[in-house]
């Protein structure tokens, strides 16, 4: 009996040292002297391991973690392969919208289009004659950030979710507009409509869904054109805050209060004092919550309209307005 165990515990300890990851090809374990005949048995129900992907075992029969998943996908994939779509944009640091929900269903990799590799279980499997330099990020090699944001926008049905998408790797200077609207050029055509939508109000200064939303009420309200997510300037240069709305002519300010955004009393104090600040400086301010320019467009646009009267009545401060410095 001792004997048994102190050979189960060398043979554990033994597969640990060569995949610290948890997970295996049934080649590479065959490489290590296990038969592939022994390796499919213990992935029976009950037994010791378990069959993720064709040909790719978890070395347990627990529950696969996410990173276990990206890893068996890669083994799938093969060498050149990488982690895209939603999965990439996390490792790079985005966490808005689809990102921060990505989950194990949302398992993409890119392969060499001379790869015979297909989608299966949880992955989905894009073979590409466009395969780019892989970043490592976490350990994985991920696509670069427009490529995955791309490839997660033409996999995602939702306006809005495709705003946060590509909105927060800008924000976050993870990628540009121009990148973004490179790879929508020169990448596949599939599902490409939608984020090309969305692209033009993100090169517009849009940096989130219910701005978007915001954006498209206020092209209909019949109120000259504003700019969005600029950086005001006080009569002094002073640096005032970024407006979400900004109509230049009678140095008018509308904010987006989307509550997603103050995650703490200290970001609604820096909403606050923001607003205070435009307001000290003379500008004519308005803010308006998201639910609002859906559930009443029209009630909106009237107060936009009213605010804009109010403003254009008055001398204009010696406001200046620019795109936010990088």
């Amino acid at each position: 009996m001792t004997s048994t165990l102190t050979a189960t515990v060398r043979r554990t300890a033994r597969l640990r040292a060569a995949f610290p990851t948890g997970v295996a090809t049934a080649r590479q374990l065959a490489d290590l002297g296990i038969p592939q005949r022994t390796v499919y048995h213990r992935c029976l129900e009950g037994g010791p391991w378990r069959r993720l992907l064709p040909g790719v075992v978890l070395l347990s029969n627990g529950t696969p973690t996410i990173d276990q998943l990206l890893y068996a996908a890669l083994l799938l994939g093969g060498p050149e392969s990488m982690i895209s779509g939603l999965h990439a944009c996390r490792m790079q640091g985005m966490r808005r919208g689809p990102v921060g929900r990505a989950g194990p269903a949302d398992v993409a990799i890119l392969v060499p289009a001379s790869r015979q590799v297909r989608s299966v279980g949880f992955v989905h499997v894009e073979r590409t004659a466009r395969l780019p330099d892989a970043v490592l990020r976490s350990g994985f090699p991920v696509a670069p950030a427009a490529r995955a944001c791309l490839d997660a926008a033409r996999r995602t049905g939702s306006a809005a979710e495709i705003t946060e998408i590509l909105s927060d790797a800008v924000q976050r200077r993870l990628c540009t507009v121009a990148d973004l609207a490179t790879e929508l050029r020169e990448g596949s055509r599939r599902g490409t409509a939608m984020p090309a939508r969305v692209l033009s109000d993100v090169a517009a200064g849009v940096r989130s869904a219910a701005e978007r939303d915001a954006r498209r009420l206020w092209q209909r309200s019949g109120l000259p054109q504003a700019r969005w997510n600029v950086a005001v300037y006080g009569p002094d240069g002073a640096f005032l805050g970024i407006a979400d709305c900004w109509v230049d002519g009678v140095a008018m300010v509308w904010e987006i209060e989307s509550s997603e955004w103050h995650l703490s009393p200290e970001d609604h104090d820096r909403t606050v004092q923001r607003a205070a600040r435009f307001v000290a400086a003379g500008a004519v301010y308005t803010a308006t919550k998201p639910k609002r320019i859906s559930t009443a467009p029209a009630e909106v646009a009237e107060i936009l309209r009213e605010t804009y009267a109010r403003a254009a009545a008055r001398p204009r401060p010696p406001l200046r307005a620019e795109a936010p410095r990088t």
